[in-house]
């Protein structure tokens, strides 16, 4: 092998086949809020969306950020996944969106993590798409429950079902920025095109502030020609949406929630780890976060 070759090999190279940039770190705050409220939206499940959603939180704590997450999928992913575990809650999410009595104050969790709290669901959430339809301004529930502790927070993240459902259509109306997660593989490409339709009616009916924060490419294998070439297209498609950090595939990230916590504590020093430190200080420098 020539000298020239080691060389190409040696650097590391995302989704566009440039190289990665080395993204600042982004100073410290001197106080903290109001928040900006992003989605991690995508109608297809397993694509990495409840492990973008914790461990960027947890990147975005480690910077000093007081960081939020909503769990708004009844299957309680995220709130397990943080330690919390949604099935000894008598109070969540549901109850605030259904019954305006309650305070978002009593159900917010703290986590392991400093400056990282969540806001559980359980299964009791899955009825709150047909409760939610004879409401008044129904898109704008999850907005209200939110608004207590909109300066309390500089990052809200919310994980969303795998669906387009009227629980989505809350969290994209309160939302300031949405993230689609998407696995290098071509039937998750498939769908992108819809959901960006999705959002911009959101955009156009109900929230115009949104924005498409980018695409997160995960679960990337560079080892294989497919994922190589689903990036590639990714990127022809929305070449100014791609985010610049991609999540390769890892063992690591199972264990970790296993483990019931963040990679970045879990698995420090990982590739891993450091992937989402990376997206943390990309969304940062992109005006996406504080």
């Amino acid at each position: 092998m020539s000298d020239s070759s080691k060389l190409t090999l040696d650097i590391d190279l995302g989704p566009t086949g440039l190289p990665r940039p080395d993204f600042p770190e982004p100073p410290a705050l001197e106080s903290h809020g109001p928040a900006r409220v992003i989605s991690m939206v995508n109608q297809k499940g397993g694509v990495g969306k409840t492990t973008s959603v914790i461990n960027l939180g947890a990147a975005l704590a480690e910077m000093g950020r007081k960081v939020l997450l909503v769990d708004l999928d009844p299957q309680g992913a995220l709130s397990a996944g943080t330690g919390v575990n949604p099935y000894e809650l008598d109070i969540t999410v549901y109850n605030l969106l259904m019954d305006r009595s309650h305070d978002v104050h009593d159900v917010i969790q703290s986590t392991s993590t400093d400056d990282l709290d969540v806001l559980p669901a359980n299964i009791d959430l899955s009825a709150a798409e047909v409760q939610l339809v004879n409401e008044v301004a129904r898109e704008m529930a999850l907005a209200r429950v939110l608004r207590p502790v909109m300066d309390e927070y500089d990052v809200i993240i919310i994980d969303c079902q795998p669906s387009l459902g009227l629980l989505t259509v809350n969290a994209l109306a309160a939302s300031h920025g949405v993230i689609i997660p998407l696995e290098a593989e071509y039937f998750a490409l498939r769908g992108v095109a819809l959901l960006v339709e999705t959002i911009e009616k959101v955009q156009d009916r109900i929230n115009p502030r949104l924005d498409i924060d980018g695409i997160l490419i995960t679960m990337f294998d560079p080892r294989t020609l497919h994922a190589r070439e689903v990036s590639q297209r990714v990127v022809e498609a929305f070449p100014d949406r791609v985010f610049r950090t991609t999540i390769n595939r890892t063992v690591k990230f199972p264990d970790a929630s296993v483990a019931a916590e963040p990679i970045t504590s879990f698995a420090s020093s990982t590739k891993g780890a450091e992937s989402y430190r990376q997206l943390a200080r990309e969304l940062v420098a992109r005006g996406c976060a504080a």
